[in-house]
């Protein structure tokens, strides 16, 4: 089962370094943190472990300054190692960063006292009770970069908690945030992150989020290595051709088309570190991104934050506020909102019942990541779950739409969205072809009958030629009616003529087995081009197919025919 584990602690307490140790990797890779001798930007690294299994590393930097970049690399990560400098203990960063992992909710992990081989026996064991107050239930291992001591034993440590972690079998759509992002020659441009769920592989189409651009995967690998597909929960780095470098930056996601909210709005259950008041200005950090934002607290513990920028989100995804510091957290209930709720609703919200959250369809198993059985107060209809208030809204606004519609074609288009195929057989409507109609509903002329026999009588009146119309409602009307016969390029023919050029056709089909352009065009008097779309018609029709420079009748017609 892949898994990622991600370091955290304070700057200069010897995370990179601990890195170097258990892989063998320098996850300092820009020449300015090899200068200053501290991380800067996220390093990743793969964890061979003693029976064999591999685990991604994600290594964080500590300082204060770069606590963001320490979010963007602990979301998606399955547990945690903590690294705590053994003469100096836990100190700001430690608590914060522990702060960001528990609003995460990645509860699993390992503490690493470094540095033991600088220290008395005494301050190791202060510092590993302290550990044990900071983060109850962890294991505790006492490691020297420097000397080697301990590695193998924290090696097998993160084996065991490998072992006790269980990544829940996730069936939600690819996704992906991307938190890097840098070109290589013959590959173009490289994203990686870690991969949240579904799966992405060499000839997917996806999408770039919240940009809206469509790209096709070229290659992906997984530390360094060609893979066919990666799975939830690796590291991978995918090549996409056609985008540049400076397009895509740390913040974005690659998913499925259609399949995440991409929305300006997020309604969320707060956890607070400290007081969220209303209306505070601060960073919300989504997946890898991170975004101004308002929060409106619309109860005790309820908020919708309002961003500065599109996120991408789902239901279930959990964010972390920070102003100075980290100010709280929250678990997201509804990506995209609507603009105003009414008081019943958010009291409804108030007690916990997710069901109120719900407005326009979202799939069930989206869901299920906040509940714990099932949901109730909600319509349900194939996959998907939706309020009756929304479902009566659509159905009105189809109606305003109907009410609007020409009525030589009184309908109004279909819904397009994923949910459309389920939700749509419910509403009170008839459906045809990409429309929906009342049922019965009949086109009519409603006051343009005189308008309507005009334009028929001047393309009657032409005879073979054919003639030149304007695409608008009334010659639609007319051509489903039968009144007239569209041709290509918007030209028209009469009825009547129509059914005698037919006519000449067959008989010439019947006894000569075929027809050419110039005999047809001879045989019904008009010219070369009126000729050729009256032809290109039958084609259409399926009463001829075209061989060569000629015509033969097709198997069903030559039977009608005879």
């Amino acid at each position: 089962m892949p898994l990622t584990v991600g370091t955290a602690g304070h700057i200069d307490h010897g995370k990179t370094w601990l890195v170097r140790a258990l892989t063998g990797k320098d996850t300092d890779r820009l020449p300015e943190e090899q200068r200053r001798g501290i991380s800067i930007e996220l390093g990743y690294a793969p964890l061979r472990l003693p029976d064999g299994r591999q685990l991604s590393v994600v290594d964080v930097p500590g300082h204060e300054r770069f606590v963001q970049t320490m979010v963007a690399g602990a979301t998606g990560i399955d547990a945690f190692l903590l690294v705590i400098d053994a003469n100096e203990g836990a100190r700001a960063q430690t608590r914060e960063h522990l702060a960001i992992l528990r609003l995460l909710e990645i509860e699993r992990g390992v503490v690493a006292l470094t540095k033991i081989d600088a220290v008395d026996e005494d301050t190791v064991g202060l510092a590993e009770e302290e550990a044990r107050e900071l983060v109850p239930g962890a294991e505790i291992v006492r490691v020297s970069a420097r000397t080697g001591d301990g590695i193998d034993e924290l090696r097998l440590a993160l084996a065991r908690l490998a072992d006790s972690i269980e990544r829940s079998h996730d069936t939600r759509p690819t996704r992906l945030y991307v938190d890097r992002s840098f070109s290589l020659p013959g590959f173009g441009t490289v994203l990686t992150g870690t991969l949240w769920s579904g799966k992405v592989g060499v000839g997917d189409r996806l999408r770039l989020e919240p940009s809206g651009r469509d790209v096709r995967v070229r290659s992906a690998q997984v530390h360094d290595r060609d893979v066919e597909r990666a799975d939830a929960g690796q590291r991978v780095a995918v090549s996409l051709p056609g985008v540049e470098r400076h397009e895509v930056a740390r913040g974005e996601a690659l998913v499925e088309p259609g399949a995440y909210a991409v929305s300006y709005r997020l309604d969320v259950v707060l956890r607070e570190l400290e007081p969220i008041v209303d209306g505070a200005r601060l960073q919300v950090h989504v997946g890898t991104a991170h975004v101004p934002a308002r929060v409106v607290r619309v109860g005790a513990r309820h908020a919708q934050l309002r961003l500065a920028e599109r996120v991408v989100a789902a239901r279930g995804d959990r964010v972390v506020l920070r102003g100075e510091t980290t100010a709280g957290g929250g678990l997201v209930l509804d990506p995209l909102p609507p603009r105003h709720r009414s008081v019943s609703r958010m009291e409804l919200v108030e007690r916990g019942d997710v069901a109120a959250t719900v407005d326009a369809p979202v799939r069930a198993e989206s869901l299920r990541f906040l509940l714990d059985g099932e949901l109730d107060g909600v319509e349900h209809a194939g996959d998907w779950v939706f309020s009756a208030d929304w479902l009566a809204a659509l159905e009105q606004e189809l109606r305003s739409g109907i009410a609007e519609a020409d009525p030589l074609d009184p309908g109004v288009a279909a819904p397009t969205s994923p949910w459309a195929g389920d939700v749509v057989p419910l509403l009170p409507f008839e459906r045809r072809g990409a429309k929906l109609y009342l049922p019965g509903a009949v086109p009519t002329l409603d006051g343009r009958s005189t308008e309507a026999e005009s334009l028929e009588r001047r393309v009657a009146s032409a005879g073979m030629r054919v003639t030149k119309l304007d695409e608008d409602e009334l010659t639609r009307f007319l051509a489903r009616t039968g009144r007239i016969v569209p041709l290509g390029d918007g030209y028209a023919i009469g009825a009547d003529a129509y059914d005698v050029a037919r006519d000449v056709l067959l008989t010439e089909c019947r006894s000569t087995g075929e027809i050419t352009l110039a005999r047809f065009r001879d045989l019904v008097g008009t010219g070369r081009r009126d000729a050729q779309l009256l032809l290109e018609r039958f084609d259409a029709d399926g009463l001829t197919r075209r061989v060569g420079d000629r015509r033969v009748l097709r198997r069903a017609a030559r039977s009608r025919a005879t």
